[in-house]
């Protein structure tokens, strides 16, 4: 309104000088001087700048009759006050003055803009709070509501594996489906139940699977979603969510990455006023308003169960945890099923054996490695996916893209020196995990990979499997003393990581004669300072130095052994230096060729396999610590 009017005065101000300077013509100022030396001037009015005149008699100028007339006088003239009074022209001075009402629009328009806006900022920040005004999509929950299973589309049949977590969940299906079932006992179900387990297993899609089974409205936000500038907005979010939930019960909630809003209060910068901290209060206080009879289920997934809150924790509110941990063999080759289901594979594929060659892959990651063998197979137009696509994702994905480091002949022999050491001790090493494949191909920051496959999952190590793989490591560093009779910074790598191992054996594990079974915090590196940092199970300086010195004592037996396999082994060594050098890669069966048939049964591999595949990768001292 404010702005209307505004408009509309200064509108009028204008249409009146517009008018005004109508009446008369404009000249210029030269001409206006002609006149006055001619004695054509009857009068003169000054008004700032302006100079309006009238003419004794008419005069034509470009064409028209000009009887009065404006012009622009200069800022200093001094001779034309003098002319003018000599040529007995009659002289007025008129004020500059604007009109009243343009002084008081001006003086006072300012902070009536501003006033208005507060006032109407105000307005719609209490209409915000109610939910509507021209603002509310700030406010507003960014829910996604789908309506019964039809919309979510995802059943327990479309979750490979997580059989124990989809165990867990049938009763809150059959909650949903049969809630009377459950209230004739005097059963209570879970409020919450909260999805732990590490990025990419597959939280969100059980999360739907379980509203796609139970064929409830489902409505999914994540948690970093509730966060915004306003303080109070989250809270309001998570009021708006729930009522609009409970309204259409029963219903699931779903609050993906709930460590983004539910983090233990206290810890931040804002004590306990923050947004973040208003919006977990209100959350706690919504889960504790759901009545036993409200037929909504909350879901949350996060991967960092340790920094949420207790509150948020407790029986009440988050009832039930399920673990959702990463797929176990079999498991991997129904995920691989699924995600391979629709795509031509050459006949030279075998998924029991990607899955076996893939400990420790999330579900996210195995239809990661099927798209990028999808994707090699079209680079090079290809009709199927063959196995040398799914070897060329799984280096991609571990190890990254083929570098464009070129070797020369000395350092390319360095480096198949180096991995065969690796390869000769994984083989001959009892407990060892199996060989896959050895390279000497540069990738990403290693300029060649020895990969061992365990023959099944494991969860826990033995002492004799630990050794196994201090001397696979030491293999490498062993090879090049034995041939070259000196060492490289290729075995940075290597000597970190067996170090790393040694120190937990005997600080943690308790697998050293001198310090029994201890456990000490040892080596707690913080993340950001990059420097050891205290911590309650701490080693003193005395202990720490000790433990060093018998980390010390496992890595130079280790590297005896591993030195002894080569020096017994040496035709091998030398055969594969040679196979590695003419064909730069060498998989399993011509490994099996080369080391015998032995190294392709399962006759050790029960002693083995540790949970998770080791490579060992060879690479200079500015590869930043990723060489070995």
């Amino acid at each position: 309104m404010l702005v209307v009017l505004a408009v509309m005065l200064t509108g009028m101000w204008l249409w009146r000088s517009n008018a005004k300077d109508g009446t008369h013509s404009v000249v210029d100022y030269s001409v206006f001087y002609v006149w006055v030396e001619a004695a054509k001037i009857e009068s003169v009015v000054f008004e700032g700048a302006r100079l309006q005149g009238k003419l004794r008699a008419p005069e034509t100028v470009k064409g028209q009759s000009v009887s009065t007339f404006h012009t622009i006088r200069p800022d200093r003239d001094d001779a034309l006050l003098p002319l003018l009074r000599s040529k007995g022209v009659r002289i007025r001075v008129a004020s500059e003055q604007r009109p009243f009402a343009i002084q008081l629009l001006m003086n006072v328009l300012p902070w009536l803009l501003i006033i208005g806006v507060w006032v109407w900022m105000s307005r719609n920040a209490q209409k915000m709070m109610a939910g509507g005004g021209p603002l509310a999509g700030i406010l507003k929950t960014k829910n996604r509501k789908f309506e019964k299973s039809a919309a979510v589309g995802v059943t327990f049949d479309d979750v490979a594996g997580l059989t124990a977590a989809k165990r867990d969940l049938m009763e809150i299906v059959a909650f949903l489906k049969e809630p009377e079932r459950f209230q004739r006992l005097g059963g209570k179900v879970p409020r919450g139940v909260l999805l732990v387990g590490p990025p990419g297993t597959g939280k969100t899609l059980l999360a739907r699977a379980v509203a796609g089974e139970s064929g409830v409205p489902f409505y999914s936000i994540s948690a970093s979603e509730f966060i915004e500038m306003f303080v109070g907005v989250g809270a309001a979010r998570v009021r708006e969510l729930f009522q609009e939930a409970k309204k259409n019960a029963p219903a699931i909630i779903f609050i993906d990455e709930i460590d983004a809003v539910g983090r233990a209060r206290g810890a931040g910068l804002g004590g306990g006023n923050d947004e973040r901290e208003q919006t977990l209060n209100q959350l706690l206080s919504e889960m504790d308003g759901f009545n036993r009879n409200d037929l909504a289920v909350v879901l949350a997934a996060t991967n960092r169960p340790d920094v949420l809150d207790p509150a948020l924790l407790r029986p009440g509110r988050f009832d039930r945890r399920v673990i959702i941990d990463r797929p176990e063999v079999a498991a991997r080759r129904a995920i691989l099923d699924v995600h391979a289901k629709n795509k031509p594979l050459g006949a030279d594929v075998d998924l029991d054996s990607i899955s076996r060659n893939t400990p420790g892959f999330s579900g996210a990651d195995l239809a990661n490695l099927v798209n990028e063998a999808a994707l090699h197979a079209t680079r090079r137009s290809a009709d199927a996916i063959e196995a040398p696509d799914f070897a060329e994702a799984y280096d991609k994905i571990v190890l990254g893209d083929a570098s464009e480091a070129k070797l020369g002949a000395e350092e390319k022999k360095r480096v198949a020196v180096h991995e065969s050491g690796h390869a000769v001790a994984a083989a001959f090493s009892p407990h060892a995990e199996s060989l896959h494949r050895v390279s000497i191909i540069p990738r990403g920051m290693a300029l060649g990979v020895t990969q061992q496959t365990p023959a099944d999952d494991r969860h826990i190590l033995t002492e004799p499997q630990l050794w196994a793989r201090l001397r696979v490591l030491m293999g490498g560093y062993a090879a090049e003393r034995l041939v070259f009779q000196s060492a490289s910074t290729g075995a940075e790598n290597d000597l970190k990581e067996a170090t790393k191992l040694a120190s937990k054996m005997v600080a943690q594990y308790g697998m050293s004669e001198r310090f029994g079974p201890v456990y000490y915090e040892y080596d707690v590196v913080h993340p950001f300072l990059g420097q050891r940092i205290a911590t309650d199970g701490g080693a003193s300086d005395a202990t720490t130095h000790a433990i060093e010195d018998e980390a010390r004592v496992i890595l130079a037996t280790a590297l005896t052994e591993a030195s002894a396999l080569l020096e017994a082994h040496l035709s091998e060594l030398d055969t594969l230096v040679e196979v590695l050098l003419d064909k730069e890669t060498i998989e399993k069966g011509e490994l099996v060729r080369l080391f015998g048939a032995g190294l392709d049964s399962d006759q050790d591999d029960a002693a083995r396999a540790p949970s998770v595949a080791a490579a060992t990768k060879f690479g200079s001292s500015s590869d930043d610590g990723r060489d070995g």
